[in-house]
């Protein structure tokens, strides 16, 4: 059985624009590198060869990955979204019970999450915490620096 990642329409582009990088360009680099090697002599004794050889099974390994995660990929669009619980691609408001410090984050999926700008994976320990959460609900998480309550204070998209 097949695993979702579900992205945004910006995040797909995003990774649509990699795999076509890779496969073009990526596997045009490999490609010279390997035979600049090559025009070396020979091939037994030849470390760049081998550099450049492991260098394109490397993005080769890169771009079947990529295709399997945009095979499997589902856009969600934003607008259909329900903003009574939290969801994959909410935008939450949280408040630490203990220093009372409200954050906002955006639960993304995996391979979208960039903390700096506050986006986080739904499978994070704080991500999966808030899933299905309610406005007003306490969220007992459990991270590698201990446990922490949050309660939810806002949901949007």
């Amino acid at each position: 059985m097949s695993n979702y990642t579900y992205l945004t329409q910006g995040g797909y582009d995003r990774l649509k624009a990699e795999l076509e990088e890779l496969k073009t360009n990526g596997r045009m680099e490999a490609a010279r590198s390997i035979a600049e090697a090559r025009s070396q002599g020979d091939l037994s004794e030849n470390a760049e060869y081998d550099a450049a050889k492991e260098a394109q099974g490397l993005l080769e390994l890169k771009i079947s990955e990529l295709e399997t995660v945009m095979s499997n990929a589902r856009v969600i669009d934003e607008s259909h979204l329900d903003t009574s619980k939290v969801a994959i691609l909410s935008n939450v408001t949280i408040k630490n019970l203990k220093t009372g410090k409200e954050i906002t984050y955006k639960l993304v999926s995996e391979k979208e999450a960039d903390p700096k700008q506050s986006k986080i994976s739904v499978s994070s320990p704080i991500g999966s915490g808030l899933l299905g959460k309610t406005k007003g609900d306490i969220a007992k998480v459990q991270t590698p620096g201990g446990a922490l309550e949050f309660e939810i204070i806002d949901i949007a998209i």
